[in-house]
């Protein structure tokens, strides 16, 4: 209960509300600010300045007491309003393979006319990216991860700082983002031979890339192979085409989780699909996809490809 109290408490303290997926602004009430270890050591000198002043009557010492004083006072101000009123929102992210580095992108925008300094975002305290964000413009921080496993990763819970101009102050602000990135299964090194073909379940004539005749051109979609896009015709028309091939298919290739040994455990065999995914779409080939619960047609091209390892990458056994 003491741990839930704390949770919700801290919670309410630092503006924690979980992942936001719009821009978020750093609003007055999600800026905290305290003296810096800098800041601490020069309270402890005017103290001492001051103490000296009073001992000895120094006028002058007194004026400078007082002028560091309101030096002191002005930069938590500056300090302050570095951070106030940017807005911060999460760029696109691309997938990676388990044990690559992530790499997270965050945009932050300054709709003021002052200029931004030394603004730093860190995911875990130890590595930070530093930014300055010029009046009316934005900046974007790059932010790398490592991502040891497969499945969704989340980016978290950010922390943007800045100690401008003076370093005596700390000011920070907590913002999470709702943004992830999809982490595929890591290839198996050891290369086994693709499932041999199976015989088409269907009958008759079919569409598709690499089978017998030319049929004919359809308009160019996203996904389908360079190797079939009419290069003459769009150079005439300045549009791009894909040629369509029919013929009754002989074989078809499927990469099925029941073929691979039965020794092998669930992440090996997810890192052996993953592996044939990437030698079939590198050989050009048409080939589907068979995990438990699930199945993908037959298909070709980087869409497809994308298709296979996002399902690879969030499988998970269902258990009755």
């Amino acid at each position: 209960m003491y741990s839930a109290l704390r949770n919700a408490l801290y919670a309410w303290l630092f503006q924690l509300r979980g992942p936001q997926a719009g821009p978020v602004v750093l609003v007055q009430r999600r800026i905290f600010i305290l003296p810096s270890a800098q800041g601490y050591l020069f309270v402890g000198v005017l103290l001492l300045m001051l103490i000296g002043s009073i001992n000895y009557a120094l006028s002058l010492g007194f004026v400078l007491t007082f002028l560091l004083t309101g030096l002191g006072l002005n930069a938590m101000v500056y300090t302050f309003r570095n951070l106030a009123r940017l807005q911060v929102s999460a760029g696109r992210v691309s997938s990676v393979f388990a044990g690559d580095t992530a790499q997270f992108t965050v945009h932050i925008e300054n709709p003021t006319r002052v200029h931004r300094y030394a603004i730093a975002v860190t995911p875990d305290k130890r590595q930070a990216s530093y930014v300055d964000v010029p009046a009316r413009e934005s900046a974007t921080a790059v932010l790398r991860l490592p991502a040891p496993r497969r499945g969704r990763m989340p980016l978290g819970r950010l922390t943007l700082f800045t100690r401008y101009p003076l370093g005596l102050y700390y000011a920070w602000s907590y913002v999470e983002l709702d943004v992830h990135c999809l982490v595929y299964p890591r290839p198996a090194t050891a290369r086994l031979p693709l499932p041999p073909l199976e015989a088409p379940t269907g009958s008759g004539t079919r569409h598709g890339a690499g089978l017998e005749d030319f049929s004919g051109m359809r308009p160019y979609q996203a996904g389908d192979s360079p190797r079939h896009i009419a290069w003459k015709a769009a150079a005439r028309s300045e549009e791009l085409l894909t040629k369509q091939f029919s013929g009754r298919a002989d074989a078809e290739l499927w990469l099925d989780w029941g073929a691979l040994p039965a020794t092998l455990g669930v992440e090996e065999r997810l890192a052996h699909l993953a592996r044939w995914v990437l030698d079939a779409h590198g050989g050009g080939m048409t080939y589907g996809l068979r995990l438990p619960g699930r199945t993908l047609p037959p298909a070709s091209g980087e869409a497809h490809r994308e298709l296979c390892l996002t399902a690879l990458a969030l499988f998970e056994i269902r258990r009755e």
